[in-house]
């Protein structure tokens, strides 16, 4: 109709407006950019990068201080020297390893080595930490049940021990805190040895045999009635003990 503009004709020539100046926008940029690339480029042939290149070598088949001889005389010679410093070192760890009885434990595998001197006397399956999480309520005390790592000693050998429970005893089986000492003693849950080394960790025996080799305890160390036995008679006061 006359007189009403073409709205169509005049939206397409505002959208060529449009990308002409994003076009010029573009071309602006990548000139900028190829500008500031050449000048960079400049700068580094004249400059330099501040590094300094070399070829590279290969690396040496044998360490720097130490090249395999040719010669029959001097191979012989230095394979001499090599078996003495091999007997140097085997005569230093000698000397650190521990001399008499002494005892390891793996508790990730829950295996216990009474040893004297190298030679393994016993081994045996037990039960170290479980690594549970015990809280009293919402936000009272927390218990973590780990074996502890390290170098300890035998402390203290009871016969016939009688557990006190301590509080969480009684919070893990969801019983209250005694206020009579009495009620916290529970004789033969320890069953017949217990081998004090520190912290109120001990290594003694079980009324649950049948998990032995797995990690539930409260931090002590679990051992079979035979196998404690045994590592009661051999491990006398100040016996070591490795944990790892």
């Amino acid at each position: 109709m006359a007189g009403i503009p073409d709205i169509t004709a005049a939206r397409r020539v505002a959208a060529q407006a449009a990308n002409a100046r994003a076009a010029r926008s573009r071309a602006n940029a990548v000139f900028s950019g190829a500008a500031l690339g050449l000048l960079l480029l400049t700068a580094v042939a004249a400059f330099g990068t501040g590094y300094s290149y070399r070829n590279a070598t290969a690396s040496p088949s044998q360490p720097p201080d130490f090249q395999v001889p040719t010669e029959v005389k001097a191979y012989k010679q230095a394979q001499k020297r090599l078996e003495q410093r091999q007997r140097q070192l085997q005569a230093a760890v000698d000397r650190k390893a521990p001399k008499g009885v002494w005892l390891v434990i793996d508790q990730t595998q829950n295996q216990l080595f009474l040893k004297k001197d190298e030679q393994i006397v016993l081994d045996a399956t037990c039960s170290a930490g479980s690594g549970m999480l015990l809280q009293e309520g919402d936000g009272g005390r927390k218990w973590i049940f780990d074996t502890p790592r390290g170098v300890f000693r035998v402390m203290t050998k009871i016969e016939n021990p009688v557990w006190k429970k301590p509080d969480w005893a009684f919070i893990e089986e969801g019983q209250a805190i005694p206020t009579d000492p009495s009620e916290r003693f529970d004789p033969g849950a320890l069953g017949e040895y217990a081998l004090y080394f520190g912290n109120g960790y001990m290594i003694h025996g079980t009324l649950y045999e049948r998990l032995l080799g797995r990690s539930v305890t409260h931090g002590c160390i679990r051992l079979g009635r035979d196998d404690l036995r045994e590592v009661y008679r051999a491990a006398a006061i100040g016996t070591p003990i490795y944990i790892y």
